[in-house]
């Protein structure tokens, strides 16, 4: 505040007057998040947004899509660029000139299905520096193999790489030269993830070669000598592919492992016991994960039971984190094996366990477990009884009792005293209304994600004794999906109690019809909120009262932080392009597939680290003043 010659008077200094230097130095400390919103405040912060684009040493946006229009000058050359995050749904080759930065040390590239294979050999070619590389969905929407020479270049160019994570089938690249080039991977890599690759890809890639009348001194040396992590989705888990990764990769301490197959295994493509007394020969995994999924054919590993779990746990009593899918031959006796031989496990994931039960939790009060995380997805026999013989270990941070069909208001009641619950996850159990009424008086002050979806017993009044108004409620995240019996009265008890959701998913509600779209939309979670402020993430797919006329509500100035939306897909065409007009960086989902993060267990540890703005205002810097046709949205509705 400044004052003039009249002492009587004073006027307030504008932010054009502050010292250029000043102002950056603030925002320096600040992300691009809190720096996009800045610059919607004054001409001062904008100028100063613009210039300091050219020296800031992160650029991440994941939160929308940008084109290649609005993103270009928002990356100028920036030599203190270290770390890259973009989401590259609308982005193909044409940008790799201004994405790919010669000094960028960390590159995660999301949803590249409209770049090709040049992709990785531009990222050898103008990225030395690298030791972070993301890269999903590559080159999906070419319909073509990608060069493994260009796979070749990235490995010859990025001799610093510690980190490669492709999440996209490998599979494309040629298989006759594929294990040739991993030859040359750069010996500083120490974490490699693949979205899919065949088992026998595998075996080929960590085989050492071969050479005819080779002597003892001139052995080359292993294939990714120094990899510690390794997470792999293959076709088949089989006793030749884990047989072949633990004893070539002599320093791994971390083995992710996941097939779906399309068929039930023969003996030769199987896991059996011979093959999982292999893990951890020597000596130094800490965090093991064996899981068969069933999406695609009710497959389970049939051919290993408790002996080969007893055989595993005797090399695994430094573990620290166990996940084991699909074992339908292991009983009690090989779950309880695990938690009595591995004294520093802190996570345990079961799933798929038919025949685990209260058995496994009997006694786990006389060990010395501390477990924080744990998961025992679609485990039918476990029951009350067992909850409340786990939830003794009251460091509980994580707690996923999904599809556990016996487990009911009881077991509520023993979770509710667990005062560090982050994440409960009790689909498709039988609680009632009443039962969530134990956690407002207890786990509800630290619950930050609830899942009760397809809790068949749930009503209206589920809302009123969740959230109980004496209580301090942390809810950011919840699913109400798949319950017959919520309607819109529920959905206006929610509003009533301005809980400040991020997350707000009730697919598969009949009951649930405009009037709730109109509820949210008209919610303040404070007295100077905005309206609907607070949501990202609204998935309302399949609610069976849900018509055009709610598409009104889903315009702007509604649901302004709004980035992924779930419809059915019986909704107009043209309603939804308008929409997505007026809104170009909204997610709309219309297929019934799931929004967001899909898998809460493997996102856990950052699941409540999520850096939300308060006022999100990057369109209103993408789009300067252009707020779209507000009229597209009705004149579509009328055509329809």
């Amino acid at each position: 505040m400044a004052r003039s010659s009249d002492p009587g008077t004073q006027r307030q200094m504008s932010l054009d007057h502050l010292p250029s230097a000043l102002l950056a130095t603030v925002m320096t400390k600040l992300d691009i998040g809190s720096i996009r919103s800045l610059a919607c405040t004054c001409k001062a912060f904008h100028s100063c947004a613009s210039h300091m684009l050219r020296f800031i040493p992160s650029f991440h946006l994941l939160d929308i899509a940008p084109s290649a229009e609005l993103l270009r000058p928002l990356l100028p050359p920036n030599p203190y660029l270290h770390s890259l995050k973009v989401d590259c749904t609308r982005l193909d080759d044409s940008s790799l000139d201004y994405l790919l930065q010669p000094t960028l040390q960390e590159l995660c590239l999301h949803k590249c299905a409209h770049f090709s294979g040049r992709l990785l050999s531009q990222v050898g070619q103008h990225c030395k520096d690298l030791r972070f590389l993301y890269l999903s969905s590559l080159a999906e929407k070419r319909g073509r193999s990608i060069d493994v020479s260009d796979l070749e270049v990235l490995f010859g160019g990025c001799t610093q790489l510690e980190t490669l994570i492709l999440m996209f089938d490998v599979s494309m690249f040629l298989r006759h030269n594929f294990a040739r080039v991993w030859a040359i991977a750069p010996a500083t890599l120490l974490s490699l993830e693949v979205g899919y690759i065949s088992s026998v890809m595998v075996t080929e890639l960590l085989s050492p070669p071969v050479v005819p009348y080779q002597s003892i001194e001139h052995i080359r040396p292993s294939i990714l000598p120094g990899i510690q992590k390794l997470c792999l989705s293959v076709d088949y888990i089989t006793d030749t592919m884990v047989s072949t990764i633990t004893t070539n990769l002599n320093c791994l301490t971390h083995l992710d492992l996941r097939d779906s197959p399309i068929m039930e295994p023969r003996l030769a493509f199987d896991l059996t016991n011979a093959g999982i007394q292999q893990i951890n020969l020597h000596g130094r995994l800490k965090h093991l994960s064996l899981v068969r999924s069933q999406e695609i054919f009710p497959a389970y590993f049939k051919r290993v039971n408790d002996l080969g779990i007893l055989l595993m746990a005797d090399r695994c009593s430094d573990m620290e984190s166990i996940y084991l899918g699909g074992f339908c031959q292991v009983t009690d006796t090989g779950f309880r094996t695990i938690l009595h031989s591995c004294a520093k496990i802190y996570k345990l994931r079961i799933y798929h366990g038919p025949h685990l039960t209260d058995l496994v939790f009997h006694d786990i009060a006389a060990t010395s477990l501390t477990l924080t995380h744990v998961s025992l997805r679609w485990c039918n026999l476990l029951t009350n009884h067992g909850v409340a013989r786990l939830v003794s270990n009251e460091n509980l941070s994580v707690l996923d009792l999904r599809d556990c069909r016996n487990i009911g208001d009881e077991a509520l009641r023993t979770i509710s005293n667990l005062s560090k619950l982050k994440a409960l996850l009790i689909d498709g159990s039988d609680i009632s209304d009443s039962g969530l009424s134990h956690l407002s008086k207890g786990a509800m002050s630290s619950l930050v994600s609830l899942s009760v979806r397809g809790c068949k017993r749930l009503t209206d009044n589920c809302i009123t004794f969740l959230f109980d108004e004496s209580s301090n409620c942390e809810l950011r995240e919840l699913d109400l999906s798949n319950i017959p019996n919520l309607s819109d009265a529920g959905v206006l008890l929610l509003a009533k109690r301005r809980i400040p959701l991020f997350e707000l998913r009730m697919r598969q509600c009949p009951l649930i019809s405009d009037t709730s779209i109109m509820v949210l939309a008209s919610m303040k979670v404070d007295e100077e909120g905005w309206y609907g402020s607070s949501l990202l993430l609204l998935d309302l797919y399949n609610c069976g009262g849900i018509t055009q006329l709610s598409f009104q509500w889903l315009k702007k100035p509604y649901f302004p932080r709004l980035r992924w939306l779930g419809v059915s897909s019986y909704v107009s065409r043209d309603v939804l392009d308008a929409l997505s007009r007026n809104r170009p960086f909204l997610h709309v989902a219309f297929h019934g597939e799931e929004l967001g993060t899909t898998d809460q267990w493997d996102n856990s540890d950052n699941l409540y680290m999520h850096d939300y703005d308060e006022v999100d205002e990057l369109e209103q810097w993408l789009d300067g003043e252009n707020e779209g046709d507000d009229e597209d949205i009705q004149e579509a509705e009328n055509i329809a």
